[in-house]
């Protein structure tokens, strides 16, 4: 007799959800279930998969109301701890982007510059309860006549702080080397001259794009983990690109498809949310991000059991090649050859270095792990889901 196929919707499983029935395990757990079992059988059993990654997310950031002064201010600059903030929107908005050095920075004038406060430093410093020193300034109008606000702000004390960021969870990315005589310092960190190096970024088979790569169950209005609290799948982002190349399961072998996400930054913390600074690039906040996959059938089960020996990206020289946009690739290499340290490149074995922290990448799945058998966190159903093509 012919097996029937598995379907399950999304409102089901919230259904298991909250009677405590639901079956959850994480991205690197599922593996071995669909390996042993069948996709049909992991898809029978399982109702939910956990992801996670925390890596540098340089396209983040945070829409802040700072409050009306009295008397009120239409401001048109605005600073936090002397990093400039874009006032464009409306009185007492602002956004303050992950990448913007603080306004003294030296840059790379002392080269390789350390870029050691931005956008990103001024976040953490929010989740981290300090008090921040605000500067609003204004041209003056009948309704708003202050020209100037200074003020120090906490996160507490401010009325709104949204982050919105317009391009994370990068759906694979490249290996970067260096294949020039010089050192150089790139979005991708630190590279030594002559292959010294290959730098990669992503968790692999915990990746939350990797385990959904044609986006079958991630689209606009999915719940996610996000800096350490709840946030929600908004869009694509930007630069999302899901046309490239594919393996023969389905998963893209070079940089895809982004997303972009939404959350109250009220509700994080700094464990997930990190300023950080690139030595002789910029700076960038480190985000953690974690999505759960519902088991819907068989063919999103199969997705989720693909290991990192099946997946793949490109090598690609950061030191000639991509600073002349000539970008193309010298290779493909495995992700399992990636995290175990040591890859073959151009016939000798090269160190790999991850920007990526596997430690938190799992501390996130777990985490969004216990708080779906908890009953604490329902699946968001898509509205509707990502391009695909």
């Amino acid at each position: 007799m012919k097996k029937q196929r598995i379907t399950k919707t999304v409102q089901e499983i919230n259904a298991k959800i909250q009677s405590g029935d639901v079956v959850v395990v994480t991205a690197e757990e599922i593996i071995d279930i669909v390996k042993e079992q069948g996709p049909a059988e992991a898809a029978r059993r399982v109702d939910v998969v956990t992801t996670g990654t925390f890596a540098p997310m340089c396209s983040s950031g945070a829409f802040i109301n700072f409050g009306h002064s009295t008397p009120p201010i239409k401001a048109s600059r605005v600073w936090l701890n002397r990093v400039p903030a874009y006032a464009g929107l409306a009185a007492v908005d602002c956004y303050i982007g992950a990448t913007e050095p603080a306004e003294d920075d030296p840059l790379n004038k002392v080269y390789p510059g350390e870029f050691s406060y931005g956008g990103g430093h001024v976040i953490q410093d929010l989740l981290d309860g300090r008090a921040v020193h605000l500067v609003a300034e204004g041209y003056g109008t009948d309704c708003y006549p202050s020209r100037r606000v200074e003020k120090e702000v906490t996160l507490r004390s401010l009325p709104q702080a949204t982050l919105c960021n317009p391009r994370n969870g990068y759906q694979n990315y490249n290996c970067a080397v260096n294949l020039s005589s010089r050192t150089v310092y790139t979005y991708m960190g630190t590279l030594k001259p002559g292959a010294g190096n290959a730098n990669y970024c992503s968790a692999g088979q915990l990746s939350p794009l990797f385990n959904d790569p044609y986006y079958r169950t991630i689209g606009l209005g999915t719940r996610i983990f996000l800096g350490g609290g709840v946030g929600y799948v908004t869009w694509h982002g930007t630069q999302h690109q899901p046309a490239v190349k594919r393996s023969a399961k389905g998963v893209p072998v070079r940089a895809a498809g982004t997303l972009w996400v939404m959350g109250d930054l009220k509700q994080m913390n700094s464990n997930y949310l990190v300023g950080v600074g690139i030595q002789g690039y910029g700076c960038s906040l480190a985000v953690g991000l974690g999505i759960p996959i519902p088991l819907l059938n068989e063919e999103v089960a199969a997705f989720t059991g693909i290991a990192d020996e099946e997946l793949f990206t490109q090598i690609v020289d950061y030191g000639r090649d991509y600073p002349a946009g000539e970008v193309k690739s010298l290779g493909q290499v495995s992700y399992a050859e990636l995290k175990s340290g040591v890859i073959r490149f151009q016939g000798k074995p090269v160190p790999t270095v991850p920007l990526s922290s596997m430690v938190k990448a799992r501390e996130i799945a777990e985490t969004l792990k216990a708080w779906i058998r908890q009953g604490r966190f329902l699946l968001g159903e898509p509205q509707f889901t990502l391009p695909s093509a």
